[in-house]
């Protein structure tokens, strides 16, 4: 079979809530995996695919062999895997590009298959102009914060880490929070697209599977997540669907 189509999924957020419901949303994911693996030419992971990830120079967090197993195989079959960072997993450097070989993104950006342009990414900070949301985030991001978290020790930064995690978590599932920020979102998508016209726009983040019509040229679809809803989005034939994965 070949491989023609383009797959989009992000906020697996793998490790949350706890061990047990983590291992049995990451068998999911790589039952879909594997269903997808025959006809992907490539997959587009939109962030928060971990509730947290933070890298030491020696150290990554403990789990996820199943998953970090699957992609392994799938980009030693010659799928390409490209990883958006989430708000949850931004801390990533270059284990995933070393040891797997996995492409990381750090910024949206536009991308073209089939004759169709996407501009995608993770889609955090765009449903939040707050002025404390944005200096919380050059916080996290700045060399010295990520310098000082390592000089801390995993059995308590971590901790640390998941506390917060839940936290954000938590707050970003608020109803009304959603809806403030999917309006937000799709204001962005119109503002954008009047200065430069795209296809589509895909992004996570929200944990809603959307679907929506930007203008009559252009949709905007949201992946959802695996926590509640299994979804994802392809692409073929230059057509974009918002699917949910159905375990037999």
């Amino acid at each position: 079979m070949s491989k023609k189509k383009i797959y989009f999924a992000s906020d697996f957020h793998l490790g949350s809530p706890n061990r047990k419901e983590s291992h049995k949303r990451e068998k999911t994911i790589i039952l879909w995996l594997d269903k997808i693996k025959h006809d992907a030419e490539a997959i587009y992971l939109l962030g928060d695919i971990f509730d947290f990830w933070f890298e030491y120079d020696k150290v990554v967090p403990k789990g996820f062999v199943r998953f970090l197993g699957k992609i392994s195989e799938l980009v030693d079959n010659g799928i390409e895997i490209h990883f958006f960072k989430g708000n949850h997993d931004m801390w990533m450097k270059e284990y995933f590009i070393k040891e797997i070989g996995v492409k990381i993104h750090t910024q949206n950006e536009i991308i073209q298959h089939h004759n169709k342009e996407l501009f995608i990414g993770h889609g955090d900070g765009i449903d939040n102009n707050k002025y404390s949301y944005k200096l919380l985030s050059i916080i996290f991001k700045s060399e010295i914060c990520i310098w000082l978290f390592t000089r801390i020790h995993p059995n308590f930064s971590f901790k640390i880490a998941h506390l917060w995690s839940n936290r954000s978590r938590k707050n970003n599932q608020d109803n009304h929070n959603i809806n403030v920020g999917i309006e937000k979102i799709i204001n962005y998508c119109k503002e954008k697209q009047e200065i430069r016209a795209v296809n589509y726009y895909v992004f996570g983040h929200q944990h809603q599977p959307i679907k929506t019509n930007i203008n009559t040229e252009c949709l905007y679809i949201n992946t959802g997540d695996w926590i509640s809803h299994r979804t994802y989005a392809v692409l073929e034939n230059g057509i974009l669907e918002l699917k949910k994965f159905k375990k037999i």
